[in-house]
């Protein structure tokens, strides 16, 4: 199963790039972590971001990163409110879940009523 991520917040950032030297093309976006299956959908507290230059196109992977887009990253990566984790089961599972609830109770009166 592939891991899915919404994007929560994209920053532009006013520093230099490191690859190109441009001032004006560096993007962070903090992303979350969204898990769906047949019976259920959740939102994980996994948090990944990423830092890509629209100028050049190239991705900025911490190694490069220069004092000031560190710094820039801690702030940002601080001011970051990420969405609660959530757990919402699906009409399937509800199904399953009362069905076997009945099943329980139904061998319960039967079985045990003697």
């Amino acid at each position: 199963m592939e891991d899915k991520f919404f994007t929560v917040k994209e920053v532009t950032l006013n520093n230099h790039c490191p690859e190109c030297y441009s001032n004006d093309g560096l993007q962070l976006t903090f992303k979350q972590k969204f898990v769906e299956n047949t019976f259920y959908k959740a939102i994980s507290s996994d948090i990944k971001h990423t830092m890509i230059c629209n100028t050049c196109n190239t991705e900025i992977f911490p190694v490069r990163w220069t004092d000031d887009l560190e710094r820039v990253f801690e702030y940002q990566q601080r001011a970051f409110v990420p969405k609660s984790a959530t757990f919402k089961l699906k009409k399937l599972s509800w199904i399953l879940l009362v069905a076997i609830i009945l099943l329980v109770i139904v061998l319960n009166v039967f079985l045990f009523n003697n």
